[in-house]
């Protein structure tokens, strides 16, 4: 069937109902979701793009326009790459007011999916006995729904790192797990990089070597870095424009490389500088909590390096243990040590659940 924007593929189900009109699918919309109804209107809008609002995560949320061709485009990537054709049931767990969310009806709409919505909360799988061929999380939502990932045969994890901890526990799970790497203006995932179901060959690599792994881009992806060596990206599927990253990468082909973190979140203290991510990534070894590491202002150092923990305040002989394990890390260089340790009940999040750095640590230091 030819996607056009106007119209829906034949076999597209929502909650289980087909429609035989877009005036229907709109009544019950209408009825079901505000949220969805009012993406579904602006979808089937004689208009060649639709507006869509970043996350805010790494600066202000903005809107920007995307060309709908182009997000179909992204759809059929995706259905290309995971090998999803029509009749794929999925799940739709995530806010409609952002990318991920309004994609995941774009690719139900354009490749026949029969797409289930679930309210997006922590626990999206709590109250879900059904099995789904696909589904898309975020870490805290994989996080909470361990005991039932099962119930999904393919899942992409975007909006946030995959700790080492959290894929460690992904290694028994029968689900195909991706994390994902792409943003707004790229029409989500660009790349991909597996999380478990390794071949024997790799599964010979250290365990470090093997979570630390590469993305692999999608068809039509063209990557280099910039003289900051952050990422560049030249898809015309999915944008006309080239998308100048602010994330560091180290290229490993024409068609993978490897995160190495922000650029805006790199730390220079006394002339060193630190990759929060990396430095991240020994500590979750040790914390199973949420936490990140970050630089504030110092007049010797010029960045301070501090690191900060979601722990419940009533946990205070737990702190006193933790604080001691992490002083005696020892994959930890003298540089990456925090100076300082802040713990904080709640992490100031995004509609999406991306933490938001700058504005916990504003708050942890008023």
């Amino acid at each position: 069937m030819k996607l056009e924007n106007n119209n829906f593929h034949e076999e597209f189900k929502l909650n289980n109902i087909s429609f035989s009109s877009i005036d229907e699918l709109l009544t019950y919309s209408r009825v079901f979701s505000e949220e969805i109804h009012s993406f579904l209107e602006d979808w089937f809008s004689e208009k060649e793009f639709v507006l869509v609002q970043t996350s805010g995560s790494t600066g202000t949320p903005k809107l920007i326009q995307l060309q709908k061709k182009q997000m179909q485009n992204s759809a059929v990537a995706t259905g290309n790459f995971f090998n999803l054709k029509e009749k794929t049931t999925a799940l739709l767990c995530l806010p409609v007011a952002y990318i991920a969310g309004k994609m995941m009806l774009v690719r139900a709409l354009s490749l026949g999916w029969h797409l289930d919505v679930v309210e997006s909360n922590a626990n999206p799988l709590k109250e879900c006995s059904k099995v789904y061929d696909f589904s898309a999380m975020v870490p805290l939502q994989v996080e909470n729904s361990i005991e039932k990932l099962h119930q999904v045969k393919k899942l992409i994890v975007g909006g946030g790192v995959v700790s080492t901890q959290l894929q460690e526990k992904l290694q028994t799970i029968a689900t195909e797990f991706y994390a994902t790497y792409g943003m707004t203006e790229t029409i989500t995932h660009i790349a991909v990089k597996k999380l478990n179901n390794f071949t024997v060959s790799q599964l010979s690599e250290t365990r470090e070597s093997l979570y630390k792994g590469s993305y692999q881009t999608l068809p039509n992806t063209v990557i280099y870095i910039d003289e900051r060596n952050c990422l560049v990206i030249s898809n015309k599927k999915v944008s006309d424009e080239i998308i100048f990253t602010n994330d560091v990468v180290k290229l490993i082909s024409d068609t993978q490389f490897e995160w190495l973190g922000r650029f805006d979140n790199v730390i220079n203290s006394g002339g060193i500088k630190l990759h929060p991510e990396k430095i991240e990534e020994k500590l979750a070894k040790i914390i199973a909590h949420r936490f990140f590491v970050a630089g504030i202002s110092d007049e010797v150092l010029g960045d301070k390096l501090v690191l900060i923990i979601e722990l419940e305040d009533s946990k205070s002989n737990y702190k006193s243990l933790l604080v001691d394990e992490i002083k005696g890390l020892k994959s930890l260089s003298k540089f990456e040590r925090p100076k300082e340790i802040y713990f904080t009940s709640n992490f100031v999040e995004t509609k999406t659940k991306k933490i938001q750095r700058k504005q916990t640590l504003d708050l942890i230091r008023l």
